[in-house]
């Protein structure tokens, strides 16, 4: 039986933006060596230079309120995810926009991050 698309994707999220926010390193279980990375417009492959990435962002905590979030079964056997949200960084007055889009991958009884894309949204 497949799982529902919205169901797996909105559990996803939760988890990941709750790492994002507090423990960036704990993301890298989600990655594989194949996986690719893109934030804004740097790219890197592989857990480990994914979590290099995200653990040399230039602050500890975060947080992140997502708030569209679309969710479509992809003909893969995936779920391609696509949310956009506000992300504010500790310390920081101002929240920012950004979008980001996940396709997760089926691996046992679980999802991998088969491709991840972040952008911040200015103007």
């Amino acid at each position: 039986m497949a799982q529902d698309p919205e169901q797996v994707g909105k559990a996803f999220l939760e988890y990941y933006y709750n790492l994002f926010g507090s423990n960036r390193a704990a993301l890298s279980s989600l990655y594989q060596d194949q996986s690719m990375f893109t934030f804004e417009g740097n790219k890197c492959q592989g857990a480990a230079a994914i979590t290099a990435k995200l653990t040399s962002l230039p602050f500890n905590q975060c947080k992140i309120t997502p708030g569209s979030m679309d969710f479509q079964p992809s003909i893969s056997g995936g779920i391609l995810v696509f949310v956009t949200g506000h992300v504010q960084a500790e310390g920081e007055s101002n929240a920012l926009k950004f979008s980001q889009v996940f396709h997760l991958m089926p691996v046992g009884t679980s999802f991998v991050v088969t491709n991840d894309m972040f952008r911040l949204n200015y103007g």
